[in-house]
C-alpha cells in the first residue's frame, strides 16, 4: 500500500475480501488474521467542538474514530455556535481543517440555533454539510419540517431526523415512534430523502419497513448498544445513559431482525462523550451520552459475527459501505492511501481508561472481544498505530 513491510492479507473489494500481499507503512504482529477495510463511516458522531471542548474536541474525537478503524465521520450540529449560517459553520470547519485526521464532515442545523422556531440558512451552507438534522432534539412543529424537507429536496441533502416527542417520557417508545411515523408521511409527501436516527422501538422498525415497501425514501440507523444490550441489562451508572434509553429484548429482537433484513441500513455509534463529572451521577442524574466508536466494531464482530448471526462482509456494509452511500461520503473501496486494518483474533479487553477520546462512559467497559483496528491510514498518512498510540497513551 505504502513504503513499509510486506505482509498477507485479506482486502475488502467489490464487496468480499480476497487474500494479497500488501505493503503496509509499519510491521504488524498478526499477520494471518489481518483484514483491510476501506474504514467505516460513522455517520451520526458528536464532536463538541466548536462550545464544549472538555467534553471532547475535533482532534481527540477524530483520534477515536481512527483508532475504531473510522476513515469517516460526520459530527451533529448541536455545537456553539450551532451551524446554521455560512459563519457559524465556518468556525466548526476551521476546527475540522485544523485537527481533523480522517474525513470529517458535518451536519448542518435544521433550524436556526436548534431551537425548532425558522429554518437555518439550508442553502447558503449545503455545499459543505452532509445533510441537516437538529440532532439532539426533535423538530416538533410539522410544518417547519415540511418546509425543511421541500428544501433540502430542492438541494438534494438528506435530513437525518432525531425523533422524539417530548410530550412522552423518554422510556415510551411513543416518544420516538410517533415522530418516525410523521417524518416518513413528510418525506412521501416531499419526496425528501429521510434518514432516521440512532432507532431503538419495534414499532419504529414497522413504520420503516412499510415505508421502504411503499417506495419511500427513507434510511435508518441504530446504535452496537441497542443491537446487543437491553433495558433489563442496566446497572445503575451513567455509563448505560443514552437517549433514546434501551429498551425491551423484544426491541432489541426486532432490530437484530432489522437489521437482516435491510430496514435498518447502518450502524451509526451516536459517539457523545461528556465530562466525569456530568457522568459520575448515577444513571437517574447524569447526563444522555456514551461514547462508541473505539469499541463498536469489536462488540459487533464478537456479538454479531463470531456468533454466526451475520457475516463480516454484512457487517461491513453496514458500518461502512451502506453509510458512504447514503451521504456521499465516497472511499467505498480500500485504496493505497486510505484504509483500515483489523485484527479478528486476538482477544483483547475493551479498557475506556485507554480510549483516545476525551469520553469514558462506555457500557461495554471490561468487555472481552476480538476485532481490534491496529491501523489506519487516511490520505496516505498513518492516522492511528495501536501499538505506538497505546503507548502514547
Amino acid at each position: 500500500m505504502t513504503n513499509g513491510a510486506a505482509t498477507s492479507a485479506y482486502v475488502f473489494r467489490n464487496g468480499i475480501f480476497k487474500k494479497e500481499t500488501v505493503t503496509l507503512p509499519v510491521t504488524l504482529d498478526a499477520s494471518e488474521s489481518l483484514y483491510l477495510i476501506p474504514g467505516f463511516a460513522d455517520v451520526h458522531v458528536h464532536l463538541r467542538e466548536p462550545g464544549f471542548s472538555y467534553k471532547e474536541t475535533v482532534k481527540t474525537g477524530t483520534l477515536a474514530a481512527a483508532a475504531g478503524g473510522y476513515t469517516a465521520v460526520c459530527p451533529m450540529p448541536n455545537l456553539n455556535p450551532v451551524p446554521d449560517s455560512p459563519e457559524n459553520l465556518a468556525v466548526q470547519s476551521d476546527c475540522i481543517r485544523r485537527d481533523a485526521c480522517v474525513l470529517t464532515k458535518p451536519f448542518g442545523a435544521i433550524t436556526k440555533g436548534e431551537a425548532g422556531k425558522a429554518l437555518s440558512d439550508m442553502e447558503a451552507i449545503a455545499d459543505d454539510v452532509a445533510g441537516f438534522s437538529d440532532d439532539g432534539r426533535g423538530v416538533a412543529d410539522a410544518g417547519l419540517m415540511r418546509e425543511a424537507m421541500i428544501r433540502a429536496k430542492a438541494l438534494g441533502k438528506v435530513i437525518a431526523a432525531h425523533c422524539e416527542d417530548t410530550r412522552y417520557l423518554p422510556e415510551d417508545p411513543k416518544s420516538e415512534w410517533s415522530e418516525v411515523e410523521r417524518d416518513i408521511l413528510l418525506a412521501k409527501e416531499t419526496g425528501c430523502a429521510l434518514h432516521i436516527c440512532h432507532v431503538s422501538s419495534a414499532v419504529s422498525l414497522g413504520l420503516i419497513r412499510q415505508a421502504k415497501r411503499d417506495g419511500i425514501d427513507v434510511t435508518s440507523e441504530t446504535g452496537p448498544h441497542y443491537l446487543l444490550l437491553d433495558a433489563f441489562m442496566r446497572p445503575d451508572s451513567g455509563d448505560w445513559k443514552m437517549n433514546p434509553p434501551l429498551r425491551f429484548p423484544s426491541d432489541r429482537e426486532a432490530l437484530l431482525e432489522a437489521l437482516s433484513d435491510g430496514t435498518v441500513d447502518m450502524i451509526a455509534t451516536d459517539h457523545a462523550p461528556h465530562s466525569a463529572e456530568e457522568k459520575s451521577r448515577g444513571f437517574a442524574k447524569s447526563l444522555n451520552g456514551i461514547v462508541g466508536r473505539e469499541c463498536a466494531f469489536p462488540v459487533l464482530y464478537s456479538g454479531l459475527v463470531k456468533t454466526g448471526f451475520m457475516t463480516l462482509e454484512t457487517l461491513i456494509e453496514k458500518m461502512s459501505t451502506n453509510p458512504r452511500r447514503r451521504f456521499s461520503l465516497g472511499g467505498e473501496e480500500v485504496t493505497p492511501d486510505t484504509y483500515a486494518v483489523l485484527d479478528l483474533d486476538t482477544p483483547y479487553v475493551i479498557c475506556a481508561d485507554r480510549f483516545a477520546s476525551m469520553g469514558r462512559s462506555t457500557p461495554f467497559n471490561g468487555r472481552e472481544c476480538t476485532g481490534r483496528c491496529l491501523l489506519t491510514v487516511y490520505g496516505g498518512n498513518t492516522v492511528w498505530n495501536s501499538k505506538r498510540n497505546l503507548t502514547e497513551n
